[in-house]
């Protein structure tokens, strides 16, 4: 409301202007005299000409994205990419059984822990290159990135079917062929933002649904294909999986115009602030949170690598092990479906209990792993396992949208795989040694339990910490603007004095109406 001033006078003067301008006729206003309605079209008309020559100029353009077309396509080739990569990881507790007959040794007392780092080792350089990949993905665009990663891996896993030791594997497979996965890994979630907008979750939901399709399916093929040919054959199968990878990606056709980022040099490479991007580590939430997450899974890829071993130990080499990583794939596809679709429906930074609910399921999962002496209770909780290793999964991008932004996810997801790669690679190696020494999987699978809860508990800490940044910023917000305090005071002031005069009313028997 103006000050000096009363609605009423407000409203009358409105009223004798708007009768005033009405009297004048057109035949009054003169040639001259223009219609404000046709200068604001015309203004319109001038201004829209104006920005869209500027937009052309500069090569802006606004985009549509098509939301479907040969999108559908593209999905469908990041899912073979997405199930292909982590299909054969999630896998790799069959190889580690051939491996171990086939490279071990009974003398050698720290078997197990040798030859765990190799499918350790492949794990974490598929995230350790993340922030790296992302940078080649923005220099040279996702086609070439994708097929040239798919053909560094095809490379990396042949060679490793010609090897007799584990030491030249630890080169092919985990740092070659890991390194070419990655490469061609990430480009096949980036691209899908070039086609779907509307429909983007639903379209990741189903590529990510992939390495699911392929944890189900992977270990009964790898282990009847080892029975059969053996391993060395087994890997060569595997490199037309890594083939069909490569054609995937060059279905990957950009759509969005890109921004040049050369210089008067001519260089294409974009500036340095943008490759690495210091502002998401100002906050506080996103730093516990990009500590939190590694220091949870420490544990996190031992089931994946031992369970299978473990298991023919306690229940016989005939023991249907296939069955349990069957188990979590399935309830880890169901998992990013339900758990993405609720993390829709929680506010916030909230989100991460989610997160905190999952490792919490998981620790207590790979703790009650040694106690089960019934193959059916580790089929439980294998079920549950990977139900909870969905949810983690699936809201990993909305958390890092709520603590850093939507200009800065991208760099704040690259950086958070690679600080995630260093408790992937050395888990299972730690978890083999133990076993090596004490002659047991027990206490390994109790230890992994350990750090899910540690990290789970350190993640609670999230929105404790962004409720009081907020509350702080809107501190400082009202105290550097005093005209801001007294316009969220003032509506205050009138809630009060109408509830007085509705009191006042009540008392003297009148209708609040």
């Amino acid at each position: 409301m103006p000050e000096g001033g009363s609605p009423k006078t407000g409203e009358s003067d409105a009223e004798g202007r708007d009768e005033e301008s009405a009297a004048v006729l057109p035949e009054e206003r003169g040639p001259g005299h223009r219609d404000e309605k046709e200068e604001e079209e015309e203004e319109k008309k001038v201004n829209g000409d104006s920005r869209g020559a500027a937009a052309e100029q500069a090569g802006e353009v606004e985009f549509v994205h098509p939301e479907g077309g040969w999108g559908w396509v593209v999905m469908l080739a990041a899912m073979w990419c997405n199930g292909s990569v982590f299909g054969i990881q999630n896998a790799f507790g069959i190889l580690f059984l051939s491996l171990l007959r086939e490279f071990g040794s009974e003398e050698d007392d720290d078997l197990r822990f040798k030859t765990a780092w190799v499918g350790s080792l492949s794990m974490g350089m598929i995230f350790f290159c993340s922030p790296i990949v992302s940078v080649f993905t923005d220099i040279l665009g996702c086609r070439i990135t994708a097929v040239g990663g798919a053909a560094v891996g095809l490379v990396g896993l042949l060679a490793s079917s010609f090897v007799t030791s584990l030491g030249p594997l630890y080169f092919t497979y985990g740092i070659v062929f890991a390194c070419g996965c990655s490469f061609a890994y990430q480009p096949s979630l980036v691209i899908l933002g070039h086609y779907f907008k509307k429909r983007l979750g639903l379209v990741n939901g189903i590529v990510t649904a992939g390495s699911s399709a392929f944890t189900i399916t992977l270990p009964f093929a790898l282990s009847h294909l080892l029975e059969k040919v053996g391993l060395h054959n087994t890997m060569r199968v595997l490199c037309i999986l890594m083939f069909v990878l490569m054609l995937a990606g060059l279905t990957y056709k950009p759509l969005m115009p890109v921004r040049s980022s050369s210089t008067a040099t001519g260089r294409r490479c974009p500036p340095m602030s943008k490759i690495f991007n210091i502002n998401i580590w100002k906050s506080l939430g996103y730093r516990i949170w990009a500590f939190g997450i590694p220091a949870a899974l420490y544990g996190y890829f031992v089931p994946y690598v031992h369970l299978m071993k473990h298991v023919e130990e306690r229940f016989g080499p005939d023991a249907s092990k296939e069955v349990l990583l069957m188990c979590i794939g399935i309830t880890s596809g169901v998992g990013r479906l339900i758990f993405g679709r609720a993390a829709d429906y929680v506010n916030g930074v909230n989100k991460v209990y989610l997160q905190v609910t999952s490792f919490f399921v998981i620790g207590i999962m790979s703790m009650m792993i040694p106690v089960c002496h019934v193959f059916g209770g580790l089929i439980a909780v294998c079920l549950l396992m990977g139900l909870f290793d969905g949810c983690f999964i699936s809201i990993m991008a909305p958390i890092a949208f709520e603590l850093v932004g939507a200009d800065d996810v991208s760099q704040a997801i690259g950086f958070l795989l690679g600080l995630m790669s260093v408790p992937m690679t050395v888990g299972p190696p730690i978890a083999g040694f133990l076993r090596d020494r004490l002659g047991s999987y027990d206490e390994a699978f109790y230890l992994a339990g350990i750090p899910p809860i540690f990290g789970g508990a350190l993640l609670c800490l999230i929105p404790w910490v962004e409720a009081r940044r907020k509350r702080r910023e809107k501190e400082e917000a009202l105290s550097g603007d005093p005209d801001l305090t007294e316009k969220m005071i003032e509506p205050g002031k009138m809630a009060d004095n109408e509830k007085a005069h509705e009191a006042a009313q009540s008392r003297t028997g009148e209708s609040t109406l």
